[in-house]
């Protein structure tokens, strides 16, 4: 388990490196066409009391990576909050951009991801291993 949060990490790591470098080059992210990462890269919501999300994403990820080798398991905490955290931006792409990044999409679905195998690493065992009752 703590093997796929520690790769799942280094994607996200990896994704939030790239959006930080293009933030801070001033250039066009790679995007498909059925995105528009530059008009999110570019909105109000691309940062947070001036800090680029790209470099919350950086610490949020590198938080994760720490977590996993600490003595106390708060890596679901730092997942969950990583996890609230993109869902509000993701609402925020929807429904005040009005546009979606695929970066952003592949860094939501790679917290939920993380979250939840975290989830299942605090609980102590996986799920198919436990029962109701």
């Amino acid at each position: 388990m703590t093997k796929a949060i520690a790769a799942l990490a280094v994607l996200g790591l990896a994704i939030s490196i790239y959006l930080t470098y293009v933030h801070y080059a001033g250039i066009e992210p790679f995007c498909s066409s059925i995105s528009n990462c530059e008009r999110v890269q570019t909105s109000e919501y691309a940062e947070l009391v001036g800090i680029p999300v790209a470099v919350l994403g950086i610490v949020g990820y590198a938080a994760i990576l720490v977590s996993l080798w600490m003595r106390v398991d708060v890596t679901a905490l730092i997942a969950y909050l990583a996890l609230a955290f993109s869902a509000y931006l993701t609402w925020a792409e929807v429904f005040k951009i009005d546009a979606i990044c695929q970066w952003c999409v592949a860094s939501a679905i790679i917290t939920l991801a993380i979250a939840v195998l975290a989830t299942v690493r605090a609980l102590g065992a996986p799920l198919h291993q436990r029962t109701l009752g």
